[in-house]
């Protein structure tokens, strides 16, 4: 009797060649990946000045999925690792073939104000002019000012909410005209974090400062004048703001509302005004098949209706920088299936003005996002 058939058996066994090990380590490490990037966190980074200065240019960040639930997949025949195209190239990475119904999985807490949050932006306007799935729709930076229900309103730059002025980010920014007797060194602008990119002529700047910036300069001796931009008055009607009518909202970015933002469960009369204000809200956004407005009046399911029901909770968003965000002021409310997570911590800052070591802001990682 062969009492080493064993040994037999294992000999046949095939040793894997090293392609195969690289090719088994690269399946596990995307698997891997995927599911860190699709549960936990996600890697992003900062391509615009809308957070400045909370957030820089060229900052790297971690988002969390776990804080407020991480949502399942809609689409789920997509390149692993990818958002919209293929990384280089402007070919899809997707197929909207098969559509699945989200849902988001418990979450640690949920949106609160004040929080940075970052989310699909829904205007197809500001997707290329594509309608993506929720899912691989851009993805946007911005502190949330506004919950389901609240009734927010700006007055000369201060955000109100429920009647209550809602505490400024103490990096926030406004734009300013700063004018100086011979011009602004590259080493005083580096002191005091100046941006001289925007210069008029030799002695003028246009600048997005903060309130410590602005405080610092009026003590230079060669600062002659700092003055606000281009400042809007109330009632002076900016035609770019959401809801777009001059006649029933003459509003502007520093004079916004007040605005009822709306949430799960809440009933709204159906008039002119709120179709103004919610129509995209409830014809796209708001999981109805059928929802249409046509002569000033809503149809669902091809029945008029007089009062409307909300499906899911929405919420206002804006950028720090005041002047220099395109948020919710231009485009609306951001339903709650768009929302993709918080903004957790920076692990690298490169400043992309500056080249080799000192493009590294040091001072700025692993900081947390607030």
């Amino acid at each position: 009797m062969n009492w080493k058939f064993w040994q037999k058996k294992q000999e046949e066994k095939k040793k894997k060649t090293k392609a195969r090990e690289w090719f088994d380590a690269i399946v596990f490490a995307v698997i891997a990946a995927t599911l860190i990037r699709w549960l936990f966190m996600e890697a992003f980074t900062i391509p615009t000045p809308s957070m400045e200065k909370s957030l820089l240019v060229g900052d790297f960040l971690f988002v969390s999925k776990f804080h407020y639930g991480t949502r399942t997949p809609a689409t789920p025949l997509q390149v692993p690792l990818t958002h919209q195209k293929i990384w280089g190239t402007d070919i899809p990475s997707y197929s909207d073939a098969i559509q699945l119904p989200q849902y988001r999985l418990p979450g640690i807490s949920h949106v609160k104000r004040s929080d940075v949050v970052v989310f699909n932006v829904p205007p197809i306007s500001l997707n290329d002019g594509i309608d993506y799935p929720v899912d691989l729709k851009t993805n946007y930076i911005k502190r949330c000012v506004g919950l389901p229900g609240d009734v927010l309103k700006i007055e000369n730059k201060q955000v109100i909410v429920n009647d209550k002025p809602l505490d400024n980010p103490e990096e926030m920014q406004y734009d300013y005209i700063v004018q100086s007797k011979n011009g602004i060194s590259e080493r005083i602008a580096e002191e005091y974090n100046l941006d001289l990119s925007n210069q008029g002529n030799n002695s003028s700047y246009l600048m997005y400062l903060t309130n410590d910036q602005v405080d610092a300069l009026q003590k230079l001796n060669f600062i002659t004048d700092i003055s606000e931009f281009n400042p809007q008055q109330k009632g002076e009607w900016n035609s770019q703001i959401f809801p777009k009518n001059e006649e029933l909202f003459p509003w502007n970015g520093d004079w916004y509302g007040p605005i009822q933002i709306p949430a799960e469960g809440q009933t709204i009369d159906i008039n002119k005004k709120n179709l103004l204000i919610y129509g995209d809200a409830i014809t796209l956004y708001d999981h109805n098949d059928d929802a249409k407005i046509e002569y000033g009046k809503l149809f669902i399911d091809g029945k008029e209706v007089t009062k409307y029901t909300f499906n899911q909770n929405y919420y206002f968003m804006m950028g720090d920088n005041r002047h220099n965000s395109l948020d919710s002021r231009y485009w609306g409310f951001v339903p709650e299936d768009h929302i993709v997570g918080k903004g957790f911590f920076i692990w690298l800052s490169l400043d992309p003005n500056k080249s080799f070591f000192s493009k590294i802001r040091w001072s700025r990682f692993f900081n947390l996002i607030e």
